[in-house]
């Protein structure tokens, strides 16, 4: 039960991700026999490879999270009004202020504005 329960929170790199790991085994490993700095070599090939593996993992997390808040600002912007209903200033995504993921508060009156529910 433990091993599926890590495997559903390890994040699987793209193809073009781990074919990048796998050039930067093969030329580290090729530079270490060519020169012949097999010991301490290995380590810093080691520790290149966790940290190329971790900035590649954050890459993929953010470009993950803008698309994420990208749809989300879409949605947000289907139901918003063009103008408040109470004092009919105009309304934009950027220009409300939100106070959860489907309520905002329109910036000149501070009426709450709410999805209309369509019948």
């Amino acid at each position: 039960m433990k091993e599926n329960d890590k495997n559903d929170n390890e994040r699987e790199l793209p193809e073009h991700w781990k074919q990048l790991q796998t050039a930067i085994w093969l030329i580290g490993l090729a530079i270490l026999f060519w020169q012949g700095w097999m010991w301490p070599g290995i380590l810093v090939l080691v520790a290149i490879s966790g940290v190329s593996q971790a900035v590649m993992g954050w890459y993929v997390d953010r470009q993950e999270e803008e698309k994420q808040a990208a749809a989300a600002l879409e949605t947000r912007k289907d139901w918003l009004p063009t103008k408040c209903p109470n004092c009919g200033g105009p309304l934009s995504v950027e220009t409300v202020k939100w106070t959860g993921p489907s309520t905002a508060d329109c910036p000149y009156c501070s009426t709450n504005l709410r999805p209309s529910i369509a019948a």
